[in-house]
């Protein structure tokens, strides 16, 4: 069974998608203590809370898989689009010092889709030129939830796979589009009422005359976007965002018989194709379970495409790991 260890865990997102489509996940990486309490909630291999930059190779075992949901803020639209000037872009070396000296078979990365775009396509051009300076051969395609992952959410991102060797490449391509067949209601609740901190009530929402007047239809999903009411007619929630829990900008709401909601956090997580065992932790605020919803991935649309390397490296029975390369690109 090929291994794989994963940086930027998260709540373990991709290591999900991976571990479903038979890969062994032996080791990961969070910074954050909040998202890790999640995570152990639902994976048994190490993890490691601790900064990538204090991140050594002896850390982690020898690996087939190396993946990394690197942090997006620096190349987001809702961000500060800053790329490789924040720290946060600066991330992306770290991933490559580790690549350096593990050598994985395949990278895999995953991102905003605007780091495809960000500073002119300049930042995507190095990304792409270190890691085949480093002897990879890439391919990247931006992959839309609901087209690929057959989750009713607007979620586009850009993958990144990564082949150490050319065969494995060759072999590997990416998921074609699939049928949506989820709805909302299949992974929103707009039947049964839930807790009543959810829902917004006039006595504690100053703004709550604009959504009553704005919101009728249990058919779709609302925006409360600062100042206005947007209502998403596309018939799927709109891309699910780290602050949404925070009270302020894009937090998606619904209409209901008990009234006007924002989605729970386990809805959220159920919008990103979270398995309905996955657990979320009874003791952590609200606002840490919604940005770590935000912050992960699509799990359906991982799942696919690491399905997919998994045919690649299968039927690449000659790889012989390579043990030096010449390095034309310096970090």
């Amino acid at each position: 069974m090929y291994t794989l260890a994963g940086l930027f865990g998260g709540v373990g997102g991709i290591e999900l998608g991976f571990e479903r489509a038979g890969f062994n996940v032996v080791w990961a990486n969070e910074i954050d203590e909040k998202a890790s309490i999640t995570y152990n909630l639902n994976h048994s291999h190490e993890l490691r809370v601790e900064d990538v930059h204090n991140i050594e190779p002896d850390d982690f075992p020898d690996i087939d898989i190396l993946t990394g949901g690197f942090p997006c803020q620096a190349f987001s639209i809702a961000g500060y689009r800053k790329g490789f000037e924040d720290d946060r872009g600066n991330l992306f070396y770290e991933i490559l010092r580790l690549v350096t000296v593990k050598k994985p078979r395949v990278v895999f990365l995953e991102n905003v889709k605007n780091l495809v775009s960000h500073d002119g396509g300049n930042t995507f051009k190095v990304i792409k030129e270190a890691l085949e300076a480093h002897g990879y051969h890439v391919k990247d395609k931006v992959l839309n939830g609901c087209e690929y992952g057959n989750v009713p959410q607007n979620r586009e991102r850009i993958y990144i796979v990564a082949f150490a060797d050319k065969a494995d490449y060759e072999k590997f391509e990416f998921p074609g589009p699939i049928p949506l067949t989820k709805t909302l209601s299949d992974v929103i609740d707009f039947e049964n009422k839930v807790d009543d901190r959810f829902y917004y009530k006039p006595e504690k929402c100053i703004f709550y005359d604009q959504l009553e007047s704005n919101i009728k239809s249990k058919e779709t999903i609302y925006q409360w976007r600062r100042k206005y009411v947007r209502e998403n007619k596309s018939g799927v929630c709109p891309t699910l965002t780290a602050n949404m829990g925070t009270g302020g900008h894009n937090v998606p709401l619904i209409y209901t018989d008990f009234g006007i909601r924002k989605l729970t956090p386990k809805e959220c997580f159920n919008v990103q194709g979270f398995p309905e065992n996955f657990k979320l932790p009874e003791n952590l605020a609200m606002s840490h379970l919604y940005k770590q919803a935000g912050n992960s991935v699509v799990v359906p649309v991982v799942q696919r495409i690491a399905e997919n390397i998994k045919v690649a490296l299968d039927a690449n029975k000659n790889y012989e790991k390579v043990v030096e390369r010449q390095l034309a690109f310096s970090v």
